[in-house]
Parts: structure tokens; C-alpha cells; sequence
């Protein structure tokens, strides 16, 4: 079958990025955003969120909300109503712009702000804002057109995207953190690695740095493996993950504990959420 004009199938591909970056500075493509998370809570009504193009070319984003659940595994489903026991933060914040343009290198701030919060009931609310690059595509008719009018053209386009969440606390919070699950094995027989489930309560999410050490029968304490920005969510009850530990450091994994530690974040003021060890044999 011959083709009157040669068809130009244009697919977008997606890259939201939802996983939680060890960075402060979270970053796609040519896109950076900073900070990688933004809380509202006690008397704070106010953030700001800094928007970097590090590409050569200008580009524009566009800046909207999603909402999404997170799963026990750590993963994200986007979602369109709030599951039992979570509350979506969108319609309490207000932002601007909601459009950029920037040129190569340039950056420019968001303002967030936090509306009509005397109405909100105690406890957690969650939204993520999405920041989207758009490509500059050429229009179909733009296009050259290519000798051969019975072959197809595929061209990629990569839309990149960053989503980064909203937070709203209101009241004391009650939630607490343990530690259990605990689980060592030898990926392939080669690759050190440590299971554990996080177990939340609560009215509030909870988001901090994890940090393994082994110890050793004598007393020797060395650290083994760190996971920034792990965080548990409402209304999620639990939360499970692995984490490969240092090959380099010699440790035989053996004759010894594993001391694990779920702290919050070494920028803030620390506090210790739960811990619990693991004996080796």
C-alpha cells in the first residue's frame, strides 16, 4: 500500500521522575529544582522554589499538581482522589508563575503560598507539583518532506518532567517509626545487601536519612551503607526496602551486628526515629 504524503508519527516520551534523589537538587534533562521538597507547618506561610535551566537552548516549562499514592514498595501511582485517610494539599496553595521561559543558564523563583489554612482540620495534606519541559516542535507542515512517501518516520521527542511534594501539617503530630523485617543476604554472591520494613503510625508522614553500620565482635563500629530522603507517607502504614552496604570496607559480614538507624535529615535538627539491629552469623 502506497502513502499519498510520508506520516510522521511523533511520540512523547515521559520521564517523571518520582523517586525520592540523595540531593537537595533534584534534576531531569536540562531542568533542576530546588529544594527537592516543600513543607508548610506551624506558622510558615510562605516557600520558595528556585527553577534552573542548565541546557543551551531556552525552554519553557509549564508548573501544574498531580497527586499520587505511594506504594509499600516505595513506588508512586497517580492518582485522581484521595485514598482513605490522605488529604490532597493543592486546593490550600497558591503558586506563581505557573508558566516559565528560560533562557540557557537561566533560573527564576516560585512563590508558593499557603491560602485559607484556618479551615483545614488537623493533620497532613499532600499534593506534588509537576514541572514539565515542553520541546519546541515544528509543526507537521514545517516539515521537510522525504523522497521516499511510502516509509514512515518515528522522531522521539523527550518531554522531561519533575515532580517534587507539597506539604501542609496542621497540630502536633503523633507519629512514630520502627524498624522491623530485618534481612541480610548476598546478591549474586557478591553484592551486600539489607531488607527492612519501616512501620509507621500516626497522623503525620515521615521522611528521613537511613544509616547501617557493622559491628564487630571486639566493638568496632564501622559504617556500612546511608539512604537519604526515605520517606513514608500517609496514609501508608508501612514501608519496605533494600539497601546494598559497602563492598570496600573488608567487613566479612559475619560474627557481628548490623546497626541500623532512621534519623531525620542531617540538615535539620536530628532526631532519631527508630532503630534496631540485626545479628550476623
Amino acid at each position: 500500500m502506497k502513502f499519498l504524503s510520508k506520516l510522521y508519527l511523533i511520540l512523547s516520551v515521559w520521564f517523571v521522575l518520582v523517586g525520592l534523589l540523595n540531593s537537595e537538587v533534584r534534576a531531569q534533562g536540562d531542568l533542576l529544582v530546588f529544594p527537592k521538597r516543600i513543607v508548610f507547618e506551624g506558622s510558615t506561610k510562605t516557600n520558595e522554589l528556585n527553577i534552573a535551566n542548565t541546557g543551551k537552548d531556552t525552554a519553557r516549562y509549564n508548573i501544574s499538581f498531580v497527586q499520587y499514592r505511594m506504594n509499600e514498595d516505595g513506588s508512586f501511582t497517580e492518582i485522581k482522589a484521595p485514598d482513605e485517610g490522605q488529604n490532597f494539599a493543592d486546593k490550600n496553595l497558591r503558586y506563581y508563575p505557573r508558566t516559565l521561559i528560560l533562557g540557557p543558564n537561566e533560573s527564576q523563583v516560585i512563590k508558593v503560598q499557603l491560602t485559607k489554612a484556618e479551615t483545614l482540620a488537623p493533620g497532613e495534606y499532600r499534593s506534588h507539583f509537576y514541572f514539565r519541559a515542553i520541546p519546541n516542535a515544528k509543526p507537521l507542515g514545517e516539515e521537510k518532506q522525504a523522497g521516499d512517501t511510502a516509509s514512515v518516520a518515528v522522531r522521539l521527542i523527550p518531554i522531561f518532567g519533575i515532580t517534587i511534594p507539597a506539604i501542609i501539617r496542621v497540630g502536633p503530630s503523633t507519629t512514630q517509626v520502627s524498624l522491623s523485617d530485618l534481612n541480610f543476604a548476598m546478591r549474586n554472591d557478591t553484592v551486600p545487601q539489607l531488607a527492612l520494613k519501616f512501620n509507621r503510625t500516626g497522623n503525620m508522614s515521615v521522611y528521613g536519612e537511613l544509616s547501617v553500620s557493622f559491628i564487630s565482635e571486639s566493638g568496632t563500629k564501622t559504617p556500612v551503607g546511608k539512604a537519604s530522603g526515605i520517606a513514608v507517607y500517609t496514609p501508608n502504614s508501612a514501608r519496605r526496602f533494600v539497601l546494598n552496604l559497602d563492598r570496600k570496607s573488608g567487613i566479612k559480614y559475619t560474627k557481628g551486628t548490623l546497626h541500623v538507624e532512621y534519623a531525620s535529615p542531617s540538615d535539620v535538627k536530628p532526631v532519631k526515629f527508630a532503630e534496631a539491629d540485626l545479628v550476623l552469623k
